[in-house]
């Protein structure tokens, strides 16, 4: 049976659609991306309580995004390099170890930007609390 490939030429929606549907992939065959999404919605569940700047939010999706990203990039390569590399290769597994660091990369990065956002927001919240508790 001859693949198919689709055509070069489509419009917004459809190019919409079959970005989507990467998305939907990833989120079903990965299960590094849905636990990324899980953490997703506990920090911007906390965002919200915390009520952060517009600036602190920024820095949170910013953080978000690009942890997002660099795992569906990382799939994306994973999945050329088991098409192209049949057997293994040392040069392959060399190509995915470094796909894999981006997302590394990506969630020190976003780690560190919760630090910097959350942990003084929660140290008000524990002085507050003290401060109520000594009345």
């Amino acid at each position: 049976m001859k693949k198919v490939y689709r055509k070069h030429s489509h419009n917004f929606l459809t190019s919409f659609l079959f970005a989507l549907n990467g998305i939907l992939i990833t989120f079903f065959l990965e299960r590094n991306f849905r636990f990324h999404l899980f953490v997703t919605i506990v920090v911007v569940v906390i965002s919200f309580l915390l009520k952060l700047s517009s600036v602190e939010w920024l820095f949170v999706l910013m953080a978000i995004f690009s942890v997002l990203i660099t795992e569906m990039v990382n799939t994306a390569i994973e999945k050329l390099a088991d098409i192209v590399g049949k057997n293994y290769s040392r040069k392959i597994e060399l190509v995915k170890d470094i796909s894999a660091g981006f997302v590394l990369l990506a969630s020190i990065f976003a780690v560190l930007v919760g630090m910097i956002i959350f942990i003084p927001h929660l140290i008000e919240i524990m002085k507050s609390i003290l401060h109520h508790l000594q009345i």
